[in-house]
């Protein structure tokens, strides 16, 4: 681990940053939103934006880097994503404000990708899953500092903005500055969705419906705790504690995945999330309930796509591995552009006004657990000892740590087998 922080220090301390940046401006535009008098359902609109931008530039930024390089692609993305910042208080209009979380969605998914491919080059074999572990911890670290942020400013004004697009201009420094360019990389052509869907249903429609999930989390929470009557400190306290859930329960689930039936376990944290949203929609008018929900909800979620993840692969060939995660992020992310449209429209005065929140996330994860016990009657367990090693990832992931993880997951299998071979 020190190993990595040596070498990477200024890589994760930069998009650490960004991420600060990117969770308070996800954030800031709830409230705002509020303010300005924007309606639940043209909320729905602007938060879902961010993930038809990120799902476009999860596919377009390889090409960019490849024809004009690293360092190039990166600026131009982050200075993108620090003006679009400032736009947002400038233009308080519907439309405006879908084509800048569009921009947003589509850079800080080329953000993603460009400081990604410069994590793995910068790591080896020996050291790879840790760097993707730190770099997953900064990421979701960053996104629960952002909501401290929101305490300094008034979200009637710009203080808010101006911070968030501070932040992303100062990240570029440390990177830019400290950062060599790599060579241009080549991506795995995807599989084709029906040979996913053939390899592992469970994981394939387990993806689409935490695509849902997640995009309900990271878009609408803010609107929740705008349109539930919360005030700005709880809003913040309430949002950070999804991601808290999601650092604090991401290595117990991963070290209890290594060691049972995934399936039992991916519809064991689908159920016990769907309860926290049960309970935050039944009693959210309490706040110390509303906060043990969240995390329950954000401890649950969060790793489930590392497990499911996990499961396609324990089904896959190595070789099929790589090939198979342009797939399911693919697969996520169509789920996550819906995510926020049915919330917002669920969370209108005229069908289940706030509650439709926890609504929408619980019936997300009965439906993957249900489906979880469904596969489990379709076809045997895989033993335990033949599994590979799950490794740590969030929805906020590009295909290229998608990839990283697979070659994580491939070496350790590799390892275990040669020394097998051996005794």
């Amino acid at each position: 681990m020190i190993q990595v922080l040596s070498s990477a220090w200024a890589l994760l301390l930069g998009m650490g940053l960004l991420m600060v940046g990117n969770g308070l401006q996800g954030t800031i535009l709830g409230v705002r939103g509020e303010i300005e008098g924007f309606s639940t359902l043209q909320m729905s609109f602007v938060m879902s934006a961010y993930f038809l931008g990120f799902l476009g530039g999860s596919r377009l930024a390889p090409e960019m880097i490849r024809r004009v390089g690293h360092v190039r692609v990166f600026a131009a993305l982050a200075s993108f994503i620090s003006a679009v910042m400032i736009m947002y208080p400038l233009l308080t209009d519907q439309i405006a404000w879908i084509l800048g979380r569009v921009i947003i969605g589509f850079c800080f998914s080329g953000v993603y990708v460009t400081a990604e491919s410069w994590l793995n080059n910068a790591a080896s074999n020996e050291n790879r899953g840790q760097a993707l572990s730190l770099y997953m911890i900064v990421q979701m670290t960053g996104i629960i500092s952002a909501q401290g942020l929101m305490l300094i400013g008034d979200p009637n004004g710009y203080e808010t903005f101006v911070i968030a697009s501070i932040l992303v201009s100062v990240s570029f420094a440390p990177i830019l500055l400290s950062i060599s360019p790599t060579p241009a990389f080549d991506t795995t052509k995807p599989m084709t969705l029906r040979e996913l869907m053939g390899k592992s249903p469970l994981g394939c429609v387990g993806m689409f419906l935490l695509g849902g999930v997640f995009s309900a989390q990271f878009g609408m929470a803010s609107v929740y705790g705008a349109r539930a009557g919360l005030s700005l400190v709880e809003i913040s306290t309430f949002i950070a504690t999804f991601y808290i859930g999601a650092v604090v329960l991401q290595y117990p689930l991963g070290w209890f995945s290594d060691r049972m039936d995934r399936r039992f376990l991916i519809m064991l944290a689908a159920i016990t999330g769907a309860c926290g949203s049960v309970a935050g929609m039944m009693f959210g008018v309490n706040f110390p309930i509303l906060l043990v929900a969240s995390f329950v909800i954000g401890g649950m979620s969060n790793p489930l796509y590392s497990l499911l993840i996990a499961h396609a692969n324990d089904f896959l060939e190595h070789e099929d591995m790589a090939a198979a995660s342009g797939g399911l992020i693919f697969i996520n992310g169509t789920g996550a552009i819906a995510g926020p449209l049915i919330t917002g429209w669920l969370m209108g005065d005229a069908v289940f006004g706030p509650a439709g929140f926890f609504l929408f996330i619980a019936t997300l994860l009965v439906l993957i657990a249900c489906y979880a016990l469904y596969r489990m009657t379709q076809r045997a367990a895989i033993p335990v000892d033949e599994t590979g090693t799950m490794s740590p990832l969030y929805p906020t992931a590009s295909p290229v740590a998608l990839e990283v993880a697979q070659e994580v997951a491939i070496e350790a299998a590799e390892a275990e087998q040669e020394s097998q071979d051996v005794a």
